[in-house]
């Protein structure tokens, strides 16, 4: 449950930083940002709006993009500098599996991945780099994370009880939902810290800014 849950934060955050990787054999590029001495290209703008596009059939501006590749850059950089480990084989096809399983249909996974222009390569470099990303994010906020007993209750209450009862089922007991409800409200505490962090981490960069704004 820890890892899975980690993995919203980046995609909350960043979606994830393979776009530099996939998009690197372009021919034809430009620079739409600087961060401190490295640089972002087009390309990887491009490239993570594909990724949106293949999770949601929808993508942010790319002004917004740009956003979540320079805040992707301040944790990388952080992670490369602890040399945090990268995620093992065995962990991206395991996310590899279960991101073809969130299609109804293998065909509808096939479909998708065709409109969105990415094969299996790619899409396993991206798992790869949000899986990398998000554990250090859980790595270095979760131990600072505290849940109140009243606030798993509190949870439980106007959230657990009112959704199970709106979609006719019965509500499982506050000790049967306990840890689910916990690591949620502590995803939630990271949330807000990596947030705080990279906000206060971002204020400190040099970031140059060339995005074309009359793009989408």
């Amino acid at each position: 449950m820890r890892r899975r849950l980690s993995r919203v934060v980046a995609a909350t955050l960043i979606m994830c930083g393979a776009a530099r990787v996939l998009c690197a054999q372009e021919t034809i590029d430009r620079i739409v940002a600087r961060v401190e001495n490295d640089i972002i290209l087009l390309s990887e703008v491009r490239g993570l709006s594909q990724y949106q596009w293949f999770l949601d059939g929808k993508t942010e501006t790319d002004a917004a993009v740009l956003d979540r590749l320079i805040d992707q850059w301040v944790v990388r950089t952080e992670a490369d500098t602890a040399r945090f480990p990268h995620p093992t084989e065995a962990e991206i096809a395991r996310d590899f599996e279960r991101l073809k399983k969130s299609f109804a249909t293998p065909e509808e996974f096939e479909a998708r991945k065709k409109q969105a222009a990415l094969n299996d390569a790619e899409l396993r470099a991206f798992l790869a780099a949000q899986l990398y990303l998000s554990s250090y994010l859980d790595s270095r906020f979760r131990p600072s994370v505290q849940v109140d007993p009243k606030a798993i209750q509190d949870f439980y209450e106007s959230g657990v009880v009112p959704r199970a009862k709106a979609r006719g089922q019965e509500p499982p007991t506050l000790e049967a939902a306990r840890e689910t409800i916990q690591e949620t409200l502590i995803q939630m505490g990271i949330n807000e810290q990596a947030d705080r962090w990279l906000k206060e981490s971002r204020a400190r960069l040099h970031v140059e800014k060339v995005l074309d704004e009359g793009g989408k």
